[in-house]
């Protein structure tokens, strides 16, 4: 008996420290390398059953955030991180991974996804965010973001996918009534 209590509470410890690897302690989204890795695997996988469905990856780079950090304190851009983060989660479709890739950027990964879908997901992650009221110590938080997408299909790797996702973003990612930027990464 005693056996199988401590048997249940490792496995419960082997749960925890496996989420905790995973996942950004502050948005509890995927962290970095493991939102890269998800998005090798599903490359992997669909070389592997030779289909060339794709996807696409949104950057979504927090203009702001250093700002609010300086300003107001870092509890206050990790609450402003967790809150978009949440606005994202409930802005993609069931399957697609949400993460932190960096201190002011979210990745987005829509697996099968068409550009039409992609340009759906952007839009109501830009309203969403727009929508939401943002407030310290009584003052209005100004929130800006950038979205910016690469659209990939058969084999590639996950830098490059970033790397076009985050270029676009830049490019013209800002602007709230335009489309989202989104190229097509070239055939590997």
């Amino acid at each position: 008996m005693l056996l199988q209590v401590k048997v249940g509470e490792l496995r419960k410890l082997q749960e925890t420290v496996n989420y905790t690897a995973r996942h950004d302690s502050v948005t509890n989204t995927l962290n970095g390398a493991a939102f890269a890795a998800a998005v090798e695997h599903y490359i992997e996988r669909r070389r592997r059953i030779a289909t060339d469905a794709g996807g696409v990856m949104i950057a979504v780079v927090i203009d702001t955030l250093d700002d609010i950090g300086r300003r107001y304190g870092p509890q206050w851009a990790d609450t402003v991180m967790q809150s978009l983060a949440s606005i994202i989660q409930s802005s993609v479709r069931s399957g697609d991974l949400v993460a932190r890739l960096a201190t002011n950027e979210l990745g987005v990964f829509l697996p099968g996804a068409t550009v039409e879908n992609a340009q759906d997901v952007g839009t109501r992650i830009r309203r969403r965010v727009a929508d939401a009221s943002f407030a310290t110590e009584g003052a209005p938080l100004s929130i800006g973001i950038r979205l910016g997408g690469a659209v990939f299909e058969g084999p590639t790797d996950f830098n490059h996918i970033r790397q076009l996702a985050d270029e676009m973003a830049f490019e013209r990612g800002g602007e709230a009534d335009e489309p989202i930027p989104i190229r097509r990464l070239p055939a590997a």
